[in-house]
């Protein structure tokens, strides 16, 4: 998906055409920004996931998100000067309708604390109580996908 009028696009990917890209953007945000461990950020979930990669014109990553097989949706990332400009929605977009075409009954992640606000926009839901995750409070979250 294209978005020339903002000056980025998203493509899906897998882990093994993209990951230096994918892991440039989620070492800057997860390891370096908010202090997860690097034992923690890489696991074999990457190879069996699909990807999608938000880049400018120029081609730099900007954000990054996977989708599981079984429709969770995790790693959404996007670098701090890119933040509120859409970069975010056009992650979980392409993710909500990739997981919808593999026929998955519903879309789960486990959001941030602070970015449940952004999911609900999209019409997640809760799903639980509040759980830390690599030390950041995190809550579980759903999207029915199909009637």
């Amino acid at each position: 998906m294209s978005r020339p009028d903002v000056g980025f696009s998203v493509r899906l990917v897998s882990w093994g055409e993209a990951h230096e890209a994918l892991a440039a953007v989620r070492r800057a945000v997860f390891i370096v920004e908010q202090n997860v461990p690097e034992s923690l950020e890489w696991d074999a979930d990457d190879a069996v996931s699909l990807h999608a990669l938000a880049s400018t014109a120029a081609g730099e990553p900007i954000g990054t998100a996977r989708l599981l097989p079984d429709g969770h949706i995790g790693r959404v990332a996007v670098m701090p000067e890119w933040r509120g400009r859409g970069v975010g929605s056009a992650l979980l977009a392409i993710m909500v309708d990739a997981a919808r075409a593999r026929g998955n009954g519903w879309a789960k992640l486990n959001a941030q604390e602070q970015a449940l606000p952004f999911y609900r926009r999209f019409g997640f839901e809760a799903d639980g109580e509040l759980f830390l995750d690599a030390g950041i409070p995190h809550r579980a979250m759903k999207l029915r996908l199909t009637p």
